[in-house]
């Protein structure tokens, strides 16, 4: 395979969102680098066009697809079970999967949307898959968090929006909370040969607002017109999943490939212990939202 980079060569990766925007491109771009791909996304249709472009763009065969709305925590958990069915390693988990709420809505959880999709939907699958990421070690865990986090902080007695609730302002606190639970896990992976970084991919003209209707779709031109393209979207999520520069580093947030600082509420030990308590407790888990102590869920 002529365009493939001998770097990932074995190694399995599953990006989520991946049938559009970022996700999209950064499936393009570790299987042009020979990794066994699969592909995460809601619609049978797009997914198997995506894996079909993503082939004959590469000349990789070992593309698959995998179904789930990840703000389902039931398609989580079968996505989950799916994959370990099917594959022995998992080398890199990149969650991608999001959306901007611009009203209020709930999950088939009854959970407030944006919270279920743009941070549990992080923190389930991840918590389910961290065994063979362990057994798989050295791998890799990418979080697509935003700059939006630099302007909010969590009011843990109104997670999910009930009292007051703004699109913007739920995204940006969604995005608040993957930067905590990515340094709290990173910090509870430290010796396991699994990393955990965080990235801001940037302005990118996707289709993130899309789903609001006319309003959304309005987002979604004014992004066209301002956002860089979704294949510079994905340089950052691509270079941490696949560089030796970042091998063994944990722990970091990432813009345009440089390791930066996050805002001080992302910092918070506390909050981060208490999001993770929260969040297992939303979504079932054992162990008080600990990850990688006791046992692997």
């Amino acid at each position: 395979m002529a365009t493939a980079k001998p770097s990932m060569n074995g190694k399995t990766c599953l990006v989520t969102g991946a049938t559009s925007g970022i996700g999209k491109e950064t499936a393009l771009a570790l299987a042009r680098r020979g990794a066994n791909v699969v592909v995460v996304g809601r619609n049978a249709a797009k997914g198997a066009d995506t894996v079909r472009w993503v082939r004959e763009q590469t000349g990789n065969d070992s593309v698959d697809l995998m179904l789930a709305d990840l703000s389902s925590q039931q398609q989580v958990r079968r996505l989950a079970e799916e994959f370990k069915k099917k594959y022995r390693h998992l080398h890199v988990l990149v969650n991608n999967a999001g959306a901007v709420m611009l009203s209020r809505r709930e999950s088939v959880d009854g959970i407030e949307m944006t919270w279920a999709l743009n941070h549990l939907g992080y923190f389930l699958l991840t918590n389910l898959l961290l065994d063979v990421l362990r057994a798989s070690a050295p791998s890799r865990i990418v979080n697509v968090s935003s700059g939006a986090h630099r302007r909010v902080e969590l009011d843990f007695a109104d997670l999910q929006g009930r009292k007051r609730y703004r699109g913007f302002g739920a995204y940006a606190r969604s995005k608040l909370a993957n930067l905590l639970f990515t340094y709290q896990l990173a910090a509870w992976m430290e010796g396991t040969g699994v990393t955990v970084n965080a990235l801001h991919p940037g302005l990118v003209a996707t289709n993130l607002p899309g789903g609001n209707g006319l309003p959304g779709r309005f987002l979604t031109f004014l992004l066209g017109l301002r956002g860089m393209r979704p294949e510079a979207g994905a340089r950052t999520a691509v270079y941490l999943a696949a560089s030796s520069e970042v091998e063994g580093v944990s722990g970091q947030y990432f813009v345009k490939q440089k390791a930066v600082r996050s805002s001080r509420a992302s910092y918070d030990q506390a909050a981060a212990a208490s999001l993770c308590q929260a969040s297992a407790e939303l979504t079932g888990l054992p162990g008080g939202g600990a990850p990688g102590q006791g046992d692997v869920r």
